[in-house]
Parts: C-alpha cells; sequence; structure tokens
C-alpha cells in the first residue's frame, strides 16, 4: 500500500510540473504565434493610412466567368471599399452593349471585410490583454480565453464565407443602384458580395408581369443569388428576373486571411486539447 501511495503521489508530482510548465511557458508561446499569425491576417486588410502612411493602394480585378460573355468589366478595390466598377453587359435579346460605372465621387462599403477585419482586431486585443508577465492560475481560465478567440476568428471567417441572403426588394433599394453614371436601367438590379477569396458581382435583367399575366405570383425569398423566374414587388409593379448574369473575380490576400484563420482555430484548438488532458486525469483520477 505504501509502495502504490508513494507512487500516486510520484505521479501527482509529474503531472503538476508538466501542467505548471504548460500554464506558465507554453500557452504564452502559443498565444504570440497566435498574435503573429492574425498580425499578419490584419495586414491583409489594408486600409487608408493616416498621416505619412498616405491611402491604401488601389487594385484592379477583371471580372471573368466561364459561363457567360454577357458582363465583363472591371472593379478596382481600395481597403474595404470598392471604389471603381467599369462595367460592360451585352443584352440577350438584341446584343446592344450597356456600359455603366460608378460616378467618381461615390465609393462602395464591403461591409463583409470591414466587419471581418473587426473581428480580427477584437480577436488580437484578447491575446494582447494577457501579456507574458500574465499568470494564469487554472486550466478553466485559458479555455475562456481560447473560447473567446475562436468565437472572434469562427465570425471573421463566417463574414467572408457566409455572404447575406437577401430578396430582391432589398436589391433594388439599396445604395448600389445609384452609384452608377449613367443612371442604370429600371429593368436592372446590381449587387456585389464577398464569396470566400471572390468578389462576385451579379447583374439581373428584369420585365414586368401584366396585370393580366397567368403566372402565379408567389414573391421570392432571400438568397444570395436568385435565380430567373424569381418574383417580387416593387412599387406599384410585379417583376420576374428574366436573366441572370454572375462574374467574379479572386482576390489573393482574402484568401490568405482565410489560410491564417484557420492555422489559428487549429492552435486555439490544440491547446484547449492539451488543456483538457490534464483537466479531465484529475476529473477522474483520485488524489
Amino acid at each position: 500500500m505504501a509502495t502504490v501511495m508513494a507512487a500516486t503521489a510520484a505521479e501527482r508530482a509529474v503531472l503538476e510540473e508538466e501542467f505548471r510548465w504548460l500554464l506558465h511557458d507554453e500557452v504564452h508561446a502559443v498565444l504570440k504565434q497566435l498574435q503573429d499569425i492574425l498580425k499578419e491576417a490584419s495586414l491583409r486588410f489594408t486600409l487608408p493610412g493616416s498621416g505619412t502612411e498616405g491611402p491604401a493602394k488601389q487594385e484592379n480585378f477583371i471580372l471573368g466567368s466561364c459561363g457567360t460573355d454577357q458582363v465583363k468589366g472591371v472593379l478596382t478595390l481600395q481597403g474595404d471599399a470598392l471604389s471603381q466598377a467599369d462595367v460592360n453587359l451585352k443584352m440577350p435579346r438584341n446584343n446592344q452593349l450597356l456600359h455603366f460605372a460608378f460616378r467618381e465621387d461615390k465609393q462602395w462599403k464591403l461591409q463583409q471585410i470591414q466587419d471581418a477585419r473587426n473581428h480580427v482586431s477584437q480577436a488580437i486585443y484578447l491575446l494582447t490583454s494577457r501579456d507574458e508577465s500574465y499568470q494564469f492560475k487554472t486550466g478553466a481560465e485559458v479555455l475562456k480565453l481560447m473560447d473567446a478567440v475562436m468565437l472572434q476568428l469562427t465570425r471573421a471567417r463566417n463574414r467572408l464565407t457566409t455572404p447575406a441572403t437577401l430578396t430582391l426588394p432589398e436589391i433594388a433599394a439599396s445604395g448600389l443602384t445609384r452609384m452608377f453614371a449613367p443612371t442604370l436601367p429600371s429593368d436592372l438590379l446590381v449587387n456585389v458580395y464577398i464569396n470566400l477569396n471572390k468578389l462576385c458581382l451579379t447583374v439581373y435583367q428584369l420585365h414586368a408581369l401584366q396585370p393580366n399575366s397567368t403566372k402565379n405570383f408567389r414573391p421570392a425569398g432571400g438568397a444570395v443569388l436568385h435565380s430567373p423566374g424569381a418574383m417580387f414587388e416593387w412599387g406599384s409593379q410585379r417583376l420576374e428576373v428574366s436573366h441572370v448574369h454572375k462574374v467574379e473575380c479572386v482576390i489573393p490576400w482574402l484568401n490568405d486571411a482565410l489560410v491564417y484563420f484557420t492555422v489559428s482555430l487549429q492552435l486555439c484548438q490544440q491547446l484547449k486539447d492539451k488543456i483538457s488532458v490534464f483537466s479531465s486525469y484529475w476529473s477522474y483520477r483520485p488524489f
């Protein structure tokens, strides 16, 4: 019995020493690694600077699609804003070419990028609030911090991977439709959004349903991308989508940011797993 008790005491001493090292050393090493990765991620979300830093650089991206040549154009991204859009649309029925671009005094904020950047900043703030001089006293304290950081990172990632679902009236009411010169024809709607590492532009062509139409009018609900045949009511008119043109361009630094989010989430989970090993051991093994 004395031998068993001695072995148990020795085992406990080793575990306590390992756990103390984990709390005092490895946790801070992981926090530093997370800070470095997320600072790199935050640099990808280039924003207008202040003082001598100057404005964010403008990047031009050519829109393309493997399925259609009806829409061609160039989008200019400046930080979290679309500063210019130059679009050509070939009308399917008569091959008429329409050209429209942003007014020079207008920019369109991409809320998804802005929100993702804010979540990254919040994650960095949480990490820096526990500098190297801070002493973690319990595993639960580390788990709570990791959960808070992971929540911000998951929200940042979701803002880029999950575009908002909008109804057609919401798209029609969007200020984006008033950004262009010349003014968009009344039978066109435009939407812009981020999906993963791509900036997407969708053009909807509409036609009015006649009052005596035999079609069963069913307003479409919210969607990221509406299909031909989707109906909605706008003002006193009932309208139907006749054609949908979607084009997109890859934004390389968005892909970088998504990779950084994934790596950071994995590091957080690995640290949580290590903490949990000790917690479960002490939960099921009496000393």
